[in-house]
């Protein structure tokens, strides 16, 4: 097993920027494909990106491409989300996730289901 815990959230205005942490409990973490998701409210869980285990490569949802990037330190056991440009639309809780040696590619891949460890979140508000 493994714990999450999120933290550097927080309100900007449109256009500012954040950086999200996932800190992990575990040392193997660097064996852990690790996403960020949001859920703003009345809507569902969406994924934002991911840090896959196997080659260190990164996925993005079309709606953060070009502003946010996902980054690990598996040294430190962390996995950052810098996100800039924000808009008003990127209001949600976020949340990090992680699934043990889970390599995938294709539709579906990052779906919420398939990770099994979460964080509790950490909530962004961008206001316009």
């Amino acid at each position: 097993q493994v714990q999450l815990v999120e933290s550097g959230g927080g309100s900007v205005q449109a256009g500012g920027s954040l950086r999200l942490s996932c800190a992990a409990s575990r040392r193997t973490f660097s064996s852990y494909t690790v996403g960020w998701f949001r859920q703003a409210p009345g809507k569902e869980r969406e994924f934002v990106a991911a840090s896959l285990w196997s080659d260190g490569s990164t996925v993005y949802a079309d709606s953060v491409k070009g502003r946010f990037t996902i980054s690990r330190d598996n040294d430190k056991n962390t996995v950052y989300l810098q996100m800039n440009s924000l808009k008003s639309e990127d209001t949600a809780v976020y949340y990090c996730a992680a699934e043990l040696y889970y390599t995938c590619s294709g539709p579906g891949c990052f779906d919420w289901e398939k990770f099994d460890y979460w964080g509790q979140g950490t909530q962004v508000t961008v206001s316009s």
